[in-house]
């Protein structure tokens, strides 16, 4: 009864210090095998066993593998558990040399003493069951960056995450956008919004020097050379975004991906998605462009581990320890609280439309993970702000000082795009991966 008072006070602890949405249900006390089915059998993610004591059997009966079990003994936190002492030989190994996957669990599943140790496993368990059957808009279809062209990423997507792309065609997209543009009081409330975001504190907007119409501006003559043209991006950036929310509302998701972003949607939407996903993902959804499905998952994966909007990102070629990470989007609420401060000015490729920069913050950790094409290996490591330089490459850019060996890095490295949030996630990833069966290689973890 003592230790029922004292783990039940322990789960309190941790659930008040839990960072992302946690439910604890009531604890349970098994005795039989019996008990320990009908434990397992109920309606939960899954278990964490306090080994306090027991037979095998119970321990099977009450770890079903179809779900996420934990265990967590005890060394000096209290009464020694007996798990504590046989728990890798008897349970993991069931009395031989070789792991068993008892219970679906191994090693990295067994906690001594430190509920902290349950809450980042958690953590990372919230974000596999959040990815699983995810559902995803893809404007102008489901792409992926390998193969050249002939990408498998989507179906892989579909296969191993279980996700559930829906794809909007352009011509769909573009009734929308003349819908909404007919609207008056949308545009109205939209071009109102747009001033004020432009009034916010640390929020900047460049004009230019030219003055040249819309027409000649989509048949590439030059730049949007006035104030005047970029507020008009603005406005229909944020008239575009309300297209975008719709569908969402729609399809009942936060997730939304924008194919053929360089050109497709140009002419239509006469800005570029580029501010807009940045809003939504500001606004706590999950916005990526060019639609590539071998590093979406990946950004959904990292955004529901840490709670936090991730950024999508062309890498450069790292050197030196430190490489430049850059797109034409990005979030400004990256620390999922605090916006940073932003210029919005033109997309680079394309020196058309409202494209964000933003100012990461010096000196911030981040997490970088690196999917392969095939999907079946990521590699990860951190690194911390450097500055935010203005080079001639995609407009958001930050160099990052790595805490990996870069020449290292440059060996292992495969797939194109990557997936950056601030802090450090890596310990979550890894957890998260092995569950998935994908190959994980945290190169910080070498240094």
């Amino acid at each position: 009864e003592q230790e029922r008072g004292r783990i039940r006070e322990e789960i309190a602890a941790m659930s008040a210090k839990a960072d992302f949405p946690l439910e604890m249900l009531p604890l349970l006390s098994v005795r039989n095998a019996e008990e320990a089915r009908q434990a397992a059998a109920g309606d939960h993610d899954g278990v964490i066993v306090y080994g306090a004591s027991g037979h095998t059997g119970l321990l099977m009966a009450l770890t079903n593998p179809e779900k996420w079990n934990l265990m967590f003994v005890r060394h000096r936190t209290g009464p020694a558990y007996l798990w504590y002492e046989i728990v890798h030989p008897r349970f993991l190994r069931r009395e031989t040399d070789v792991f068993q996957g008892t219970g679906g669990m191994d090693i990295h599943d067994v906690v001594v003493d430190d509920h902290d140790e349950l809450l980042w496993r958690l953590r990372a368990l919230r974000g596999l069951k959040n990815i699983q059957g995810k559902r995803i808009i893809a404007i102008g279809g489901a792409l992926g960056w390998d193969k050249g062209g002939n990408s498998q990423a989507p179906q892989n997507a579909r296969d191993r995450w279980g996700m559930d792309i829906i794809e909007v065609p352009y011509d769909q997209l573009k009734e929308r956008i003349l819908a909404a543009r007919a609207d008056a009081a949308l545009v109205q409330r939209c071009h109102e919004e747009a001033r004020e975001y432009l009034a916010q504190p640390g929020v900047t907007l460049y004009p230019l020097q030219e003055e040249l119409t819309t027409a000649e501006l989509l048949a590439g003559r030059g730049s949007p050379q006035t104030l005047e043209h970029m507020k008009r991006f603005v406005d229909n950036a944020f008239v575009l975004t309300e297209v975008f929310r719709g569908l969402m509302v729609e399809h009942q998701t936060d997730a939304l991906t924008v194919g053929h972003c360089m050109g497709t949607i140009i002419p239509m939407s006469e800005t570029t998605a580029c501010l807009c996903l940045t809003l939504l993902n500001d606004a706590g959804c999950m916005a990526f462009c060019e639609s590539d499905f071998v590093v979406i998952p990946s950004g959904i994966l990292l955004h529901y581990i840490s709670g936090k909007p991730v950024f999508f990102c062309n890498p450069t070629y790292p050197h030196n320890n430190m490489v430049t990470v850059a797109h034409c989007t990005a979030p400004r609420k990256m620390d999922g609280e605090h916006y940073e401060e932003v210029a919005i000015r033109t997309h680079f490729e394309s020196d058309y439309g409202a494209a964000p920069k933003v100012a990461m913050r010096p000196g911030q950790e981040m997490t970088l993970l690196v999917p392969a094409f095939s999907g079946e290996r990521w590699i990860g490591f951190t690194g911390k702000v450097l500055e935010n330089p203005a080079l001639d490459i995609c407009t958001s850019q930050v160099d990052i000082g790595m805490n990996a060996d870069s020449q290292r890095l440059l060996e292992e490295m495969h797939g194109f795009h990557w997936m950056t949030c601030y802090g450090n996630y890596l310990r979550e990833t890894g957890y998260a991966l092995k569950r998935a069966g994908i190959q994980w290689l945290d190169l910080s973890a070498t240094v």
